[in-house]
Formats: structure tokens, sequence, C-alpha cells
């Protein structure tokens, strides 16, 4: 399991680029919405802590991580985001719907990425246990939500030094 290998949230500070004058959509699901919510603010903390500015970053939630694309579209469509963080969380349970909401998903933010030549970014759990949701919404493994922003700042960093 990589994150038995890597905290989710150590990073090299010296490696992340500044997050100043970048503009940034975070889409959350509101299922499991302990999870999505420390995610959340995790990854707003780490936009912040990179020179982001509060009135920069635009927070939505839609009902569920399938919904999650939808929403992600919507920012990219309708305000002036330069990514977007897709944050949600799925557990599995007893019948196949996890398989077909992480594939969704998946799907969807990869088509994204590919449709607006802008990053989307994969911010879902997809785990077996609560437990093991919480260990990556910040606990032993660090936050996910942390990753992804990190994420977004370093996808914009690239495409900005390749312009």
């Amino acid at each position: 399991m990589a994150t038995k290998l890597k905290n989710l949230s150590d990073h090299n500070i010296a490696d992340i680029p500044s997050a100043k004058g970048m503009g940034f959509g975070i889409v959350v699901s509101e299922w499991n919405s302990e999870i999505t919510e420390s995610m959340s603010k995790a990854a707003i903390e780490t936009l912040m802590k990179y020179g982001a500015k509060e009135k920069q970053i635009i927070k939505k939630y839609v009902p569920g991580s399938f919904e999650l694309t939808m929403g992600a579209q919507f920012l990219a469509e309708y305000t002036d985001v330069d990514a977007v963080i897709c944050i949600g969380c799925v557990i599995q349970g007893e019948t196949r719907h996890f398989d077909f909401i992480c594939q969704g998903v998946t799907s969807g933010i990869t088509n994204l990425n590919m449709k607006y030549g802008m990053p989307f970014i994969y911010g879902l759990l997809t785990t077996n246990t609560l437990e093991q949701a919480k260990d990556r919404a910040g606990g032993k493994h660090g936050n996910k939500g942390v990753e992804a922003a990190v994420t977004a700042i370093k996808m914009l960093a690239l495409e900005k030094s390749l312009k």
C-alpha cells in the first residue's frame, strides 16, 4: 500500500512552487463528510500556506463522489479557476457499487483533464474501511487533501514553465 511507504502530508517545502496568483476550485462530496471536510480543510490550508489568497479559492459541494466530475466541470465552465481539486471518499461496501463509483469518477476526472487542458486533481479516497479513510484524512498516513493541493500547485507551475 503506497501510503504505508509515504505520508500523504510530507513534502519537501523547497520543491513546492508559489501558489501566488493561482485560482483554485475545490469540489467536495457531502457523502462521508467527516472525511471530506478534513481533506478540504487541509487542501485550503495548504494552498494558502504556499501563497494562494482565500478569495482565489472557490469551494463547492456535490451530493456524492460520483457527482465530483460534473461539479468540477461546472467550476471549470462558470468560474475563473486555473485548477480544480476533486475531494471525495468511497468506502467499500457489500456490493459492487464501490467499483462502479470509483471507475466512473476516475474516468471522469481523467476526461476533464483532457477536455479542458487544465489540472483536475484526483483527491478521491478509495478505502476498504472507515478507519483507513480516517488514516488518510489527517490520521497516521497524513492527509490526502494536502497531497491534492500540492499536486494542483505543481501542475500549474509545470504548465507555466512550458509556456
